[in-house]
This record gives C-alpha cells, sequence and structure tokens, in this order.
C-alpha cells in the first residue's frame, strides 16, 4: 500500500510546486518586467494619489465632465467584484427603461439632443466596466462640457482628440476615449488656464 501512495505523493508535490509555485513566480517575474504598468493593475496617479485604472469605468454624472459608458453592476456602478451584462435584449423593455434614463440625465445636463445620441452613451458593455467610449460619443459631449467649464468648444475638442487612441497596432479594435484619463486632461488644462 505504501508503495502504491509514494509514487502519487511525489507526482503531486512536483506538480505542485511547479504550477503552484514556479509557474506563478515566473509569470509575475516577466509580467514585472515586461509589462510592470498592467501588472500592478494599470493604476493611474494624479497628484501622486491613485484615483483609479485604465481599465475599469468610473461614475462621472456632473455637466463638466465627459460621462462613460453605463455600468451593469450593482448595487454600486463599476464594481470590479460584480463584473458582467445586463444580459436583456434589445426588446426587454428594462433596456429601453435604461436607454430612456440616460437620454433624460443628458438633457437634464444640458447635452445637445438634437444629434442621434451615441450608442455606448446609452448602453452598457459586457463587462459593465468599461473605461472608455467612442470618439463619437465623446464628441458629442463637447458642447455640454465646454458649456460648463466656461471653455470653446474647439479647445475641448482638441483636448478630445488629444486622449484618443487609435486601432491597437493600427488593426484591431476601434479608435477609443478612455474617460479618467479624458476628465483628468480637462481638470489640468482648468488648473493650467487659472495659473
Amino acid at each position: 500500500m505504501n508503495s502504491f501512495f509514494r509514487p502519487l505523493l511525489v507526482v503531486f508535490a512536483v506538480l505542485t510546486a511547479i504550477t503552484g509555485l514556479a509557474y506563478p513566480a515566473v509569470v509575475t517575474a516577466i509580467g514585472q518586467a515586461v509589462f510592470p504598468f498592467q501588472a500592478n493593475g494599470s493604476i493611474i496617479e494624479h497628484d501622486g494619489k491613485a484615483v483609479g485604472s485604465a481599465l475599469i469605468g468610473q461614475q462621472f454624472d456632473a455637466p463638466k465632465y465627459f460621462w462613460g459608458r453605463l455600468s451593469a453592476t450593482s448595487p454600486q456602478p463599476y464594481n470590479a467584484s460584480n463584473s458582467g451584462g445586463s444580459n436583456t435584449g434589445p426588446t426587454n423593455p428594462a433596456l429601453a427603461d435604461e436607454v430612456k434614463g440616460r437620454i433624460e440625465a443628458l438633457k437634464a445636463a444640458g447635452t445637445d439632443m438634437s444629434k442621434p445620441v451615441p450608442v455606448d452613451l446609452v448602453t452598457s458593455s459586457g463587462s459593465g466596466l468599461d473605461p472608455e467610449i467612442s470618439p463619437a460619443a465623446a464628441v458629442y459631449q463637447v458642447e455640454r462640457v465646454a458649456k460648463a467649464r466656461n471653455m470653446s468648444a474647439a479647445d475641448v475638442e482638441a483636448i478630445v482628440a488629444s486622449n484618443t487612441s487609435g486601432r491597437q497596432f493600427g488593426l484591431f479594435g476601434e479608435p477609443r476615449v478612455n474617460v479618467l484619463k479624458l476628465n483628468l486632461a480637462l481638470d489640468a488644462a482648468a488648473h493650467g488656464s487659472h495659473g
């Protein structure tokens, strides 16, 4: 019986050492050496303080800020521990109510509603945590943000353009704007104009 269990225990110990210790240690070391920003959570700092992650959206609802996609997490928005889509289809009344609610919020904040609203401003993403919007969704909000900040629309649009990322490697995905980075750039521009 002892001769039967001994090889099993040896194999278990060796596989535990390889998959539970060596492999994670090597992957962590490579991640820290090659991709330290991403390996440490893609944390964005402002004035020496962590203000969020480039990978997880945040709630912005003041008119002077650009708004991101709706969050599908509950009870609090952008809750990374509760990530997941709403699973509401196009015929679901809950989705229609969510879209109507965001449109009303955009109107109440002073957004010009004469143009069609970009879909990513009134729907949530598959993860419910999306930190980015399309350039069209950002440009759609320029007038409201410029008015709330007492800035020219051209200046705000220039900040949007400088915070727009292109396709990955020029091929994959779509151009996008990280909402947290954009709002930080807006705040920095506002402080720069007063300083």
